[in-house]
């Protein structure tokens, strides 16, 4: 009898006892999980640094201007500079674009902030706008007309989110006009990025204002930072032994980029600087009396942009990219139709999709916040690129001025093709 209220016992506690077995496996599973992460994430720490200091060689090696005995070069993670302290910007910015930047999915930060490195200070906030408070108590930003236009790209950083906000330093801004900064400029940064993909090799860019004695200031600002009438862009594809250079005014460029294609010794001769000097003579004199334009350059073939789609081929309550800015703000829910021509997974999870026009010059952008994007049964980003699609909901503005509606389920979109 004893036996048996014994054998009863275990019987009952059995699947308890199972129960903790597995839950100890589980635990101990997931503390094998976690202590393999934070593996990854060292290992992954040290490969970018050792990437890093890999890049700052390459540019030690071959990437930058030749320098005058009282300049001082400052190096970034993924980049470096001499900075002009009687134009409060540098003189240069010389930098890689790699072929990672064609998986990267780090986005913009914007955290523009003074440069540590610069000894004599470099530019700050109050350089380029004033900030006041209102009664109240908020704070007031009012511009003095000019964009902080990067000299190398934040874009080109994307694959690292430590050298991408280095970017936002001021030792690596100028400033811009909104029609170049945010048109054939911008153009031109998205080019060199395309021609590194097609490529598949690093290229070396140095990129400046072209910096004179009696150039205008930013007299509103704290340090009256000089604005260059002009800038340039050197570029080297060392591999595939190709060079070219650009200069662009710093106002709307109304023509297309071959138009202000120069030869990089041309270059040299405007702005006084000697580019990949550590070269070869010969190679150095071949690669900057030379350019090949059709290498580096295929407009109207890259940019992916169409046109809006045929309003009047639209159902009822159904509107093209174009037409939907009419309904920005507006408590009407309508469907709009495009072409995903650009789509972008950001550092924080969440998903644009351009229609019709690429970034930076999109005209329509359907975004899925992080939270949301569990509830599509697909990767949106990946599944619609290049699909005509049509959404349905409100459309708002983002902080550019950009029309577009967030959804945050598969149900709000309708895939055409």
């Amino acid at each position: 009898m004893k036996s048996l209220f014994l054998f009863c016992i275990l019987l009952a506690f059995t699947p308890w006892l199972r129960c903790q077995t597995l839950d100890n496996k589980i635990a101990s599973t997931s503390a094998q999980i976690s202590a393999l992460k934070a593996a990854q994430d060292s290992l992954s720490g040290t490969l970018e640094e050792l990437k890093f200091q890999s890049m700052r060689h390459q540019l030690a090696q071959v990437g930058l201007p030749e320098t005058a005995s009282c300049d001082e070069v400052v190096y970034h993670s993924a980049y470096a500079l001499v900075y002009d302290e009687s134009h409060e910007q540098a003189k240069w910015v010389a930098h890689l674009i790699l072929p990672d930047v064609a998986t990267g999915t780090e986005g913009r930060t914007n955290d523009f902030r003074p440069d540590p490195l610069i000894k004599t200070g470099s530019a700050v906030d109050e350089d380029y706008a004033r900030k006041t408070k209102t009664p109240e108590g908020k704070t007031k930003t009012e511009g003095f007309g000019y964009d902080r236009g990067h000299l190398a790209p934040s874009a080109d950083f994307r694959y690292s989110k430590k050298a991408l906000s280095e970017s936002y330093y001021y030792s690596n801004m100028s400033p811009q006009t909104p029609g170049l900064n945010r048109g054939r400029w911008a153009d031109l940064e998205d080019a060199m990025r395309s021609a590194c993909i097609k490529s598949n090799t690093p290229l070396f860019v140095v990129t400046g204002g072209v910096l004179k004695t009696d150039l205008p200031k930013l007299e509103q600002g704290a340090n009256t930072v000089s604005i260059p009438n002009y800038y340039y862009k050197v570029v080297l594809d060392l591999e595939h032994s190709e060079a070219i250079g650009f200069i662009m005014p710093n106002s709307k460029c109304e023509f297309p980029l071959k138009h202000y294609v120069c030869s990089i010794d041309s270059i040299e001769k405007v702005t006084g600087l000697n580019f990949f000097h550590r070269l070869a003579d010969d190679a150095e004199q071949k690669l900057e009396s030379t350019v090949h334009i059709d290498y580096w350059i295929q407009e109207g073939k890259k940019t992916g942009d169409v046109e809006p789609l045929d309003a009047t081929k639209l159902p009822r309550n159904t509107f093209n990219t174009q037409q939907a800015s009419l309904y920005a703000g507006k408590r009407d829910e309508i469907t709009v139709c495009g072409k995903v021509v650009s789509s972008k997974l950001s550092s924080k999870g969440n998903i644009f999709l351009n229609l019709d026009k690429m970034f930076p010059n999109h005209i329509f952008t359907v975004t899925i916040f992080s939270q949301h994007v569990p509830n599509f049964s697909y990767q949106p980003h990946e599944l619609l690129k290049d699909k005509t699609i049509c959404v349905t909901g409100f459309v708002t503005k983002d902080s550019n001025g950009v029309p577009g509606i967030i959804i945050d389920n598969e149900s709000a979109i309708e895939i055409s093709e």
